[in-house]
């Protein structure tokens, strides 16, 4: 019988199981860039910063939307998903109406003319990255709970509950999961 790791692929999402107490990715759901033999990576979808993109990334000073947090990786990177791979060049589909990354300046002029929507676009500063073997150990440990991901919930705001939707959405067990305390051992 195949595990959940051996199924996992890149556009999926991982979520941390609700025995997860690492600080960096407790309650987290992450989207799964890049998975391969070398490495995995992704970025944590409910973890919203205080700072709006203007205050942080260059190119961007008229967007006033949140700045989120993508993983403890090169937390001084700006990474970016987005809908518009249409007119954003050297975008990579992660999922089909997703895409990661692309050209910043190009992207920067769409939005300054219109084109391109705040709402279609989300900035992340870092990356959560694994590499070969390490998120396998972390999956036999039973850190990490999968599923497939949709634009949905890649784009979803409601931030405090999306790790508890997104597990409960699996039903059976994971539902007694998601509604665990934060802390185990606490009623």
């Amino acid at each position: 019988m195949l595990n959940e790791f051996d199924q996992l692929s890149a556009g999926d999402l991982i979520m941390a199981s609700a025995i997860m107490l690492e600080s960096n990715f407790r309650r987290t759901v992450l989207l799964m860039c890049e998975h391969s033999g070398e490495g995995s990576m992704g970025f944590i979808l409910n973890r919203p910063l205080e700072v709006k993109v203007r205050e942080a990334i260059s190119g961007f000073e008229d967007l006033d939307t949140v700045l989120h947090m993508g993983g403890p990786v090169q937390p001084d990177t700006v990474h970016y998903l987005h809908t518009r791979g249409d007119v954003v060049e050297g975008s990579h589909e992660v999922i089909p109406g997703v895409y990661w990354g692309g050209d910043k300046e190009q992207l920067s002029s769409l939005m300054e003319s219109g084109m391109v929507d705040p709402s279609e676009i989300r900035f992340y500063l870092g990356y959560a990255g694994w590499s070969s073997g390490q998120l396998e150990e972390e999956f036999s440990e039973g850190s990490w709970y999968t599923t497939g991901a949709s634009r949905d919930i890649v784009f979803g705001k409601d931030y405090e509950r999306m790790w508890g939707r997104v597990v409960r959405s699996k039903g059976g067990d994971y539902c007694y999961a998601a509604n665990s305390p934060e802390i185990p051992g606490m009623n």
